[in-house]
């Protein structure tokens, strides 16, 4: 068995879990992958591998080296798809957060699966800040601004935000009618901590004369996701700012109302963050362009809650 197939047999072999299960994924004898690893591991004289009887895992080591044979094995599928014209396939891991990928790219990923059938794609969800390099992931989606200057950072699209609260909040504290009137009315916002500094955000408005206005409000209640910050507003705990989209069904119902409209946040920049020092791959390609036509699609059925900026397909390598 050659080195890249060996890289093969041991990937599969890491991502199952197990000996057994890479064997019949691959099509080949239990006995030919652990004779690879094997040979992997007196090659490389490190233990690439922890096995028990019902579980296997890569050491540090085998880690390592895991993330440089998923990097060698996507560079020669690129290499050998742009001679022989065939789609992109192959892995591709991506991370994003769970609302957006629920409301923009969900809903269409069959059409995009079906268009590529040879990709294999990973979705990670959350917030947190990914070392793209080091877990192997391709892209990243984030809302806000980038804050990473390893990354490049492609600009799809700007979320329009708006300020909300519930009719049963409103009820008990009145409606403002300026910033201004928040602190002085004794308002109460519900908390939303950063993933990153874990301190609490404060609420953001733009003034008359196009100034931003910053306010933080007292918080008995705080979170760090999204949907238990939606959810918490609607049971009347306090005052939220997020992302028109996420809350345009609630105050089209009447479980929520819109606060301020002539003090709305500047909108929440959307961008697709990518290594600097890595040639961008076709399959990943093809993902970024079908993502930023999702916005696009998203803003022409939704009216103003999104503005598309920099929307264009990537230039060819």
């Amino acid at each position: 068995m050659d080195r890249l197939e060996a890289m093969r047999v041991f990937t599969r072999i890491v991502e199952q879990r197990s000996f057994t299960e890479a064997a019949s994924d691959l099509g080949l004898p239990r006995s030919t992958v652990t004779d690879a690893v094997k040979q992997l591991e007196a090659r490389l004289g490190v233990r690439l591998l922890q096995r028990t009887t019902r579980h296997v895992s890569p050491t540090l080591d085998g880690e390592a080296y895991y993330r440089r044979c998923l990097a060698i094995l996507a560079d020669v599928e690129d290499a050998e798809g742009a001679f022989s014209g065939v789609k992109p396939k192959g892995l591709l891991r991506i991370d994003v957060q769970g609302t957006l990928a629920r409301y923009f790219l969900l809903p269409s990923l069959p059409a995009f699966l079906a268009e590529y059938p040879d990709i294999e794609l990973f979705m990670g969800e959350g917030d947190r800040l990914v070392d793209l390099l080091r877990e192997g992931v391709d892209c990243v989606l984030r809302v806000g601004q980038p804050r990473d200057s390893d990354m490049v950072a492609r600009h799809i699209a700007d979320l329009e935000e708006v300020t909300c609260a519930a009719p049963a909040y409103l009820a008990r504290h009145g409606l403002p009618q300026t910033p201004a009137e928040l602190e002085a009315g004794g308002h109460r916002m519900v908390g939303f901590r950063s993933s990153v500094t874990g301190v609490l955000m404060p609420l953001e408005f733009r003034l008359p004369d196009g100034k931003p206005c910053s306010i933080s409000l007292p918080a008995t209640f705080s979170v760090n996701g999204a949907q238990s910050y939606s959810e918490a507003c609607r049971l009347g705990l306090g005052i939220i700012q997020a992302p028109r989209y996420h809350l345009e069904r609630d105050i089209a119902e009447g479980k929520l109302v819109e606060l301020l409209p002539g003090y709305c946040p500047a909108p929440s920049p959307v961008s697709l963050l990518y290594p600097q020092n890595r040639q961008l791959s076709p399959r990943v390609r093809v993902f970024i362009d079908w993502a930023t036509r999702q916005f696009r699609a998203a803003s022409t059925g939704q009216g103003a809650e999104l503005t598309l900026i920099n929307a264009r397909p990537l230039p060819k390598a």
